[in-house]
């Protein structure tokens, strides 16, 4: 599976654990949990079939703080990229539709910088 690949090649994967897979003709639903070198967590799911992708990725630090989420759940309906955003700080920002690999991408840069 692509996604296993990115989190096996990723610099910042220390390990991870998949908490659910489900897998269908046309599409699959996957949770997993992250453990990263700097002992922060994400937590990520995905659904996808033929028509849709619904996804959460939640960052948190090592005392269960939200450092960041991103997400397409169908709210915030005032964002300009609606249902795409992230949550940061208490606050709804904009966002666009993003994959694992995106996301590890930018925490890599946050962690390693």
């Amino acid at each position: 599976m692509e996604i296993t690949k990115y989190l096996e090649n990723s610099e910042i994967v220390k390990s991870y654990k998949i908490l659910n897979l489900k897998t269908f003709e046309i599409g699959f639903y996957i949770k997993i949990a992250i453990e990263l070198i700097n002992e922060n967590k994400l937590f990520f799911k995905e659904y996808v079939d033929e028509t849709e992708r619904n996804y959460s990725y939640h960052w948190q630090d090592n005392q269960k703080k939200l450092i960041k989420r991103w997400d397409n759940a169908p709210h915030h309906k005032h964002i300009k990229t609606y249902p795409h955003h992230y949550h940061y700080k208490n606050n709804v920002f904009e966002s666009y539709d993003i994959s694992i690999k995106d996301i590890l991408m930018y925490i890599e840069k946050n962690i390693l910088k």
